[in-house]
């Protein structure tokens, strides 16, 4: 059984980075996509960025994060920088199995973690 464990998050201020870790254990997943989700209060989660074959970040983050991976760690990164305090949210990686396509397509994942923290003060 796969799973996914989120971590990095905390509490920044606004122009901060941060480097956030989803690590997969259960399942090589080398040949799956993975993204980054987050979900503020009282809004819908929303894709932030994904990776398979190439990568896809929203308009909202675009030049701030990077998305990478390592197969032989089975770890995807979130590389955050000059956070915004609209950044805060709980932040969460999924994962779509065997996926070689481009991630923008994925219209559902498999399998969620639980989600990290991220806070970003004024």
């Amino acid at each position: 059984q796969v799973q996914l464990v989120e971590s990095g998050g905390g509490l920044v201020q606004a122009g901060d980075s941060l480097r956030l870790y989803c690590k997969a254990t259960g399942r090589t997943f080398s040949s799956d996509a993975m993204g980054w989700f987050r979900q503020a209060p009282g809004k819908e989660r929303e894709l932030v960025a994904a990776i398979s074959v190439s990568t896809y970040y929203a308009d909202s983050v675009k030049g701030r994060f990077t998305i990478s991976r390592d197969n032989a760690k089975n770890t995807v990164y979130l590389e955050m920088n000059s956070l915004k305090t609209e950044d805060t949210a709980v932040y969460s990686c999924g994962i779509k199995y065997r996926w070689l396509g481009s991630p923008r397509y994925i219209k559902e994942y498999d399998y969620w973690g639980q989600g990290t923290q991220v806070t970003v003060s004024s």
